[in-house]
């Protein structure tokens, strides 16, 4: 890298880092150029040159966050455990609780007049995290056994509906499966939603064990799902 990218890459740095701790203070929502330009003592239109709107700013923030988790679970699941599914999920719980104004960001209520780009870098970093847990939930299953899985509640509409959908969007699965991975990720994200927004402190540490279990539940029943 040049001098001049180097000097590039250190203030894009300094204000993703400014950017990220005005969120965990004020919240995904409360987050301004103006603000973040203050905080850094710099003026907005010399922020304007690294991120043009709030928009860029808050998809660079998105990519990274999502690029986080993503390496997080990515890293449990190449550890090598004997149950990979809990291991990721675990992965899963411990990021989102540690940083909870990230997770709020990508997993929280939609912020107002923001639109991510169609099919762009959010995208692709959420397809990221998707991938992990899809090999992880699924394991050892053949094509063959995930295309006949019991999926629950699948109506002729909605597995028309997931077979339209490109291989990308429904992480390469059949129509089935990928049902039954929405299934099984509803059920995770609500429990992780749950710790990380502080629903479960009023039992305290025994959290871990509510979710533990509850995800012990959720594989035993992908198992019985599906063929072999």
């Amino acid at each position: 890298m040049s001098l001049r990218e180097r000097r590039r890459a250190t203030a894009t740095r300094e204000i993703l880092d400014a950017a990220k701790a005005r969120i965990a203070e004020h919240g995904p929502a409360g987050l301004a150029l103006r603000a973040v330009a203050r905080d850094l003592d710099m003026t907005v239109q010399a922020l304007y040159h690294y991120f043009p709107s709030r928009d860029d700013l808050l998809t660079a923030l998105i990519v990274e966050a999502y690029e986080d988790l993503a390496t997080a679970a990515r890293t449990a699941l190449e550890a090598g455990p004997p149950e990979p599914f809990p291991a990721v999920a675990e992965a899963f719980r411990a990021w989102a609780v540690e940083h909870a104004a990230q997770f709020q960001l990508i997993y929280g209520t939609p912020l107002p007049h923001y639109r991510a780009p169609h099919e762009g870098p959010t995208t692709e970093a959420a397809r990221k995290v998707t991938a992990v847990f899809r090999d992880a939930l699924f394991d050892g299953c053949s094509e063959e056994a995930l295309a006949r899985a019991d999926a629950p509640a699948l109506s002729e509409e909605l597995r028309a509906r997931f077979a339209e959908l490109p291989p990308e969007s429904r992480g390469a699965l059949p129509p089935p499966a990928a049902a039954l991975f929405l299934d099984a990720w509803a059920q995770l994200h609500g429990l992780v939603v749950l710790e990380a927004f502080g629903h479960l402190d009023f039992i305290g540490p025994l959290r871990v064990e509510v979710f533990q279990g509850a995800v012990r539940s959720l594989l035993a029943d992908v198992r019985r799902r599906v063929p072999g």
